[in-house]
């Protein structure tokens, strides 16, 4: 790889892009080299794995293969439940319904009608969620000892990734907003520091959108990354229906992201993990994606989680924009009468500023909840042990609601009206001081080199300039507060602390009370 700093041309290339800088929101021309790929069309109005199941068990095969229940029989307390049908739909490959390992009919042919729909060069199905695809998108374009650019607030498959792959992280800034007491994103001078700092990256991996809605300039960072003969990488986790509707924000493939993981289970209406990975040929060999996908993926792939994605491909396809359009009404009514109660605050669009916010997933309504005296945490408990409601995601200061293509106005009434109830019980205060994330923790030692390292328990509060051996997070949204290999600061520990008193559901420790935490070390 040649480095701008030693290349006349290069050098030349990257000036002009520094000098057009970040272009504001809404006015992105997608160039030839971002234009979504085109193979030649298929009808999207089939779903050919959908088929294929429905004529295998039209055929009333008797099964001697696996799995065990043998259609239900083996299982009947819980067919009598899910219904026969749904064990039927419960097979493995064989030469009618096709082999994910090996794709060559049905479901090869329901993977080019997602590519196509999604204008990627390739899809995959991905049957252990965006999980497995965001291993599979670090490991196809890193090598062990390989520099990736990426944020310090990404899912913590990110980092397991880090770990798998081998690659060396280098980090960049998070704007934070301290009134909501959040991660936003990092601006386009901050990616740019990180590839002057590491000239030699590999890869840029952003998220599109992060939990709370924001996404940043995939086009500008897009033509930034390969300026620098980098990959960009994209986990679409919550963005796969951001594909449907010109008034959401620009979605991965169509920005020219390299490989993109799209959850379709979370926005695109699929069953819970089930996931998309979208590859366009330019940067990263077909051939090593599907390499490494083998040796990610089972053998033994689901049919009923590979069929919903099948159908929930074609519904979007012939009425995704009439879906995504009522959902994004449904959002913004729900905003602008939460925005009407006092105490509360549901952010939107106006957050927008073009450097760390390019844009704003509207399906995302987030409500600001600490000047009615209580934390996210509290108002989760509240909302589904008062209401019966179940929000997404709750953090200290913030609520986040998924508004979907399954919501109906009803549905979204019962929120308003729950959160408006709410907040006439509650003493609304001026101003709430939000708790702050810590700061970036510093890194000594490489993911994989902590993971991989001996290892010691200690107290919590003992655990002060020790390095992590194991990460800390709160799930949702799965961000960790500290990564194996990273120094444990005093800050994190009151933080853990804070978390663990609001009685916060945390993983990735050993403890799962988190009194102990395991340290770099010998016993």
């Amino acid at each position: 790889m040649t480095s701008p700093t030693q290349s006349d041309r290069n050098q030349t290339a990257l000036n002009e892009a520094e000098a057009n800088g970040a272009a504001p929101a809404g006015q992105n021309a997608v160039d030839a080299d971002a234009a979504p790929a085109r193979g030649r069309t298929i009808s999207q109005e089939r779903a050919p794995l959908f088929e294929a199941l429905k004529d295998h068990i039209q055929d009333d095969v008797t099964p001697f293969h696996v799995p065990a229940h043998k259609h239900g029989a083996g299982l009947p307390e819980l067919r009598e439940f899910l219904g026969e049908r749904t064990f039927l739909m419960d097979v493995n490959a064989m030469a009618d319904v096709d082999d994910l390992g090996n794709p060559l009919s049905c479901i090869e042919e329901a993977q080019r009608l997602c590519a196509e729909l999604f204008g990627a060069d390739h899809s995959h199905f991905l049957i252990n969620g965006t999980t497995s695809g965001i291993h599979t998108m670090l490991i196809s374009a890193l090598r062990p000892g390989d520099r990736v650019i990426l944020p310090r607030n990404c899912h913590k498959s990110a980092f397991s990734g880090l770990i798998l792959s081998g690659a060396i992280p280098v980090y960049a800034n998070v704007e934070m907003n301290e009134e909501l007491g959040i991660a936003t994103g990092s601006t386009y001078e901050s990616i740019k520091a990180c590839f002057h700092r590491a000239p030699q990256t590999a890869a840029l991996f952003l998220m599109n959108p992060n939990y709370y809605g924001f996404t940043s300039d995939l086009e500008a960072f897009r033509k930034l990354a390969h300026l620098w003969e980098a990959a960009l990488l994209v986990d679409e986790a919550h963005g796969g229906h951001m594909y449907f509707h010109d008034e959401l924000p620009t979605g991965g493939i169509a920005a020219g992201a390299d490989i993109s993981a799209v959850s379709t289970h979370k926005t695109c209406g699929s069953l819970t993990q089930s996931s998309l990975l979208l590859h366009r040929d330019r940067v990263i060999q077909s051939e090593r994606v599907l390499n490494t996908l083998n040796l990610m993926r089972t053998t033994s792939a689901s049919y009923l989680l590979m069929t919903s994605i099948d159908v929930a491909r074609r519904q979007l396809a012939m009425n995704g924009k009439n879906l995504i359009g009522t959902a994004l009404q449904l959002a913004r009514s729900a905003r602008e009468r939460i925005n009407n109660v006092e105490g509360l605050y549901a952010f939107g669009k106006e957050l927008i500023d073009n450097q760390a916010i390019h844009n704003f997933d509207e399906t995302k309504l987030c409500v600001h909840v600490r000047r009615l005296g209580m934390t996210g945490f509290e108002m989760e408990r509240r909302l589904r042990q008062e209401y019966n409601i179940q929000i997404e995601l709750a953090d200290l200061n913030n609520i986040m609601a998924m508004i979907t293509l399954g919501d109906t106005a009803e549905s979204v009434d019962l929120l308003v009206k729950a959160l408006e109830t709410i907040a006439s019980k509650c003493r609304i205060q001026k101003f709430r001081k939000v708790t702050m994330l810590p700061e970036m923790p510093e890194t000594i030692v490489m993911p994989r080199d902590a993971y991989y390292s001996p290892k010691k328990t200690v107290g919590l509060e003992e655990s002060v300039n020790e390095i992590c051996g194991e990460m800390v997070m709160s799930y949702p949204p799965g961000i960790p507060v500290i990564c194996p290999g990273e120094r444990i600061t005093q800050d994190i520990v009151d933080y853990i602390n804070i978390l663990k008193e609001h009685n916060c559901h945390m993983q990735g420790t050993a403890d799962p009370f988190v009194n102990h935490i395991r340290v770099l070390g010998f016993e």
